[in-house]
């Protein structure tokens, strides 16, 4: 019987590690299935880009895993029982389950409300294409009354800062601000902040700092002083969370649900199951915790990968780089920041802006891009044959454990 590898989600990193497993394992010995519950891949560090107007991209999986004999399930994620090693999925069809024998677990991250009231029926966001287009619908519509309109970002993270300088640049007859909780760019360098402020006075953007938002209303914004700030198009930026479903499957997870993985991203509590990209609460290289980002993504699925095909072929797994580097903030299409980091997540002082970071930033999502659409590209065409014992659990002295696991009586 093969080994079933089923790998849930195929964004930035569920793209990259079925592809990868795809090429490096022999059919023979695997069968390898994708859930995602949508037919595309969506390019999520785009979706600000979407919302202002652009054409971005959006390619089909099943041309994406063409010829790698993954098999693509487009359906919901509804549960995980890491107990039985099923799968919950429902689609157009009712769904059902998938057994496993080695999970890979990508779901990613959404956006939330932070519980203000009104976020989920008055507000926007870009955590995903159908939402980044109703955006989209919605500033065509404000461009159609000729009166202009005024969109309101609320929320200053990378997301926030590319989401208000994208719909300034490509949407001049509308009036934008951006609302930030604390001071505007404060994770970065004090000549990056300048940068960026600069950026937003050139693209006419309106900055409310230290403004925290209590309520969201169909035609204005609420905030803690007091102060009621009219908004025709509210964009809610402020904040990102993962699927509860792997906390409601019993696997060990921090208190924001992102699943604790050692050194090789398996998870602590079920050792036949791994997780990589925003999912996953993984310490880096430089002992703190991966934040949730496309880089992570990369290096958490790179290790997740040489990890199961270390073990399931008896090979010795190597330890890839688990590091973060850096920003990369795109201030519309023709200037960025690119902010470097040091070993304690602290912004060094020198910085790159200008038209030559906008050029970085925009090689980076091309190659994001390339690289999850040709997953099998540049890999050794050699196929790796299973070892007998894979994924089978191995006895010492009376006792039943799996390799890495919690032994158990």
């Amino acid at each position: 019987m093969k080994h079933r590898i089923v790998v849930l989600g195929a964004g930035y990193a569920g793209a990259y590690v079925a592809g990868n497993l795809a090429r490096r394992l022999s059919p023979s010995d695997t069968d390898i299935t994708v859930v995602n519950a949508v037919p595309d891949f969506v390019q999520r560090l785009r979706l600000h880009q979407l919302a202002a107007g652009q054409d971005i991209e959006a390619p089909k999986l099943a041309d994406v895993f063409a010829g790698t004999a993954i098999r693509l399930r487009v359906a919901r994620v509804t549960a995980v029982d890491p107990e039985r090693q099923v799968v919950a999925v429902a689609d157009a069809d009712g769904g059902g389950e998938l057994g496993y024998d080695t999970l890979l677990y990508a779901l990613g991250s959404h956006g939330t409300d932070c519980g203000v009231p009104g976020v989920v029926e008055h507000a926007f966001d870009i955590a995903a294409r159908p939402s980044a287009l109703r955006l989209r619908e919605r500033l065509d519509s404000l461009g159609r009354r000729g009166e202009g309109g005024r969109v309101l970002v609320v929320g200053d993270g990378l997301t926030g800062i590319e989401t208000a300088t994208e719909i300034a640049e490509a949407r001049p007859g509308l009036s934008v601000a951006l609302v930030a909780r604390g001071e505007l760019g404060a994770r970065l360098s004090a000549g990056a902040r300048s940068h960026l402020r600069q950026a937003c006075a050139r693209l006419g953007i309106t900055v409310l700092e230290h403004t925290s938002v209590e309520a969201v209303e169909a035609t204005r914004v609420l905030c803690a002083d007091g102060t009621a700030l009219a908004s025709d198009a509210t964009v809610w930026t402020a904040g990102f969370a993962v699927n509860p479903i792997a906390a409601a499957g019993g696997l060990e997870v921090t208190g924001n649900g992102r699943i604790v993985v050692d050194r090789t991203m398996r998870s602590v509590s079920h050792p036949n199951v791994y997780a990589a990209g925003d999912s996953a609460y993984a310490i880096g290289d430089n002992g703190r915790p991966l934040p949730m980002s496309c880089a992570s993504a990369g290096y958490t699925g790179m290790q997740a990968t040489a990890a199961i095909v270390g073990r399931l072929t008896g090979r010795k797994i190597a330890n890839t780089k688990l590091e973060y580097l850096g920003n990369h903030i795109s201030l519309g299409r023709r200037d960025g920041i690119l902010q470097l980091v040091d070993e304690e997540g602290q912004a060094k002082p020198k910085y790159m802006g200008g038209r030559t970071a906008a050029r970085i930033k925009a090689g980076i999502l091309k190659m994001s891009l390339w690289t999850n659409s040709h997953p099998t590209f540049g890999l050794p065409k050699r196929k790796h044959r299973l070892a007998a014992d894979a994924g089978r659990d191995r006895r010492e002295d009376g006792r039943v454990r799996r390799e890495g696991g919690r032994v158990a009586a």
